[in-house]
């Protein structure tokens, strides 16, 4: 019997741009606590990538976006995980962040792209500067 393939996650990254500026959760009680990353998470077992945007989004900020355009996608192949991360824009988007997850999300803060947090989550990275660079794969 052949043995069962190593599986990862999935990771679906939302990028918040507001006046230039984006916008960076600091990460808290989780891998890269006191980092600042985007809001995102897992993909879940038979959800669509847009509608897991549109869910995390929501969850962890409070916020709604009329649609989302894909950006990136970056193998986040590291020694001690691996991640295929998607990175959406939210377009059109409605309200101001809220703090929702609070155990899981020290704050909300709008960066201008040029101004980043140099603690930026290792997961998310190569993702920002990939959008940065108007680059839409990075492995």
């Amino acid at each position: 019997m052949e043995s069962e393939r190593e599986k990862f996650p999935l990771g679906i990254n939302i990028f918040v741009i507001r006046d230039g500026k984006l916008l960076l959760g600091k990460r808290k009680n989780a891998y890269g606590d006191g980092d600042w990353g985007l809001p995102g998470g897992h993909l879940e077992k038979g959800e669509k990538m847009v509608g897991a945007a549109a869910r995390e989004l929501d969850e962890e900020t409070g916020l709604s976006a009329q649609s989302f355009t894909f950006l990136n996608m970056v193998n986040d192949a590291r020694d001690d995980q691996h991640y295929i991360q998607i990175g959406f824009l939210a377009n059109d988007v409605d309200g101001e962040p809220e703090l929702r997850e609070p155990d899981r999300c020290y704050e909300w803060e709008w960066f201008g792209l040029g101004e980043l947090p140099d603690n930026i989550f290792v997961g998310h990275a190569h993702q920002i500067e990939s959008f940065k660079r108007k680059v839409n794969f990075f492995e």
